[in-house]
């Protein structure tokens, strides 16, 4: 059996735990406290919206918090890698 205990960490200590409301606090995925997807606006996959300023607004977003939040934010990496390039156009 693989052990996957690097895909998810719950942290109830944390102060803002959980930053999202859930019904499930159990199984609130704190691995990715701060999305990594954030950068890539509306190609994320995510549940969000824009403010009126033109502010992504991900307060009802559960895909970083969620058990599959490690697989998605893989399965996003090389837009993420993509965005980063030097010579991005």
């Amino acid at each position: 059996m693989t052990n996957n205990s690097y895909k998810f960490m719950c942290n109830r200590q944390c102060e803002y735990f959980p930053c999202h409301k859930t019904d499930n606090p159990e199984e609130f995925n704190c691995l990715f406290c701060y999305c990594p997807l954030y950068a890539l606006g509306d190609k994320c996959g995510g549940n969000f919206t824009y403010t009126e300023t033109g502010i992504k607004d991900c307060s009802n977003c559960m895909i970083p918090h969620s058990k599959g939040a490690y697989d998605h934010v893989i399965s996003k990496s090389k837009l993420l890698m993509d965005l980063a390039k030097k010579d991005n156009k």
